[in-house]
């Protein structure tokens, strides 16, 4: 496994996070006022992160019933625009067709040509 060093920076960075903004669901209730202010809210959400006080908050959990019963844990939107931040640093979008697949990155499945 590569060691990435020295990327909090690009993590906390106004684009970056911006771009894990979008990357949600933009239907949710939470988002839209997420969105309401939006500016302020990546402001201080970079803050935080920037002097270590950002703290993740509790997670929702539900229940669903689909084929069969499945509690579900849910993370605030805010922590999930951090894990899209911190995701799009350390695991870029790959082009690859095969890497598109629930398959570690560079492996491919027994049934996929390589």
């Amino acid at each position: 496994m590569k060691r990435l060093g020295r990327i909090w920076p690009e993590v906390i960075s106004f684009d970056n996070l911006l771009s894990a903004y979008r990357k949600g669901k933009q239907s949710v209730p939470a988002v839209t006022e997420f969105t309401l202010n939006l500016e302020t809210e990546l402001l201080s959400l970079q803050q935080e992160l920037a002097s270590f006080t950002y703290r993740p908050g509790g997670y929702r959990l539900f229940t669903i019933y689909e084929r069969k019963k499945r509690q579900i844990a849910a993370a605030p939107f805010r922590d999930r625009v951090v894990h899209h931040a911190i995701i799009n640093i350390i695991a870029p979008p790959s082009t690859d067709v095969l890497s598109s697949t629930a398959m570690p990155t560079g492996r491919t499945g027994a049934c996929m040509p390589r």
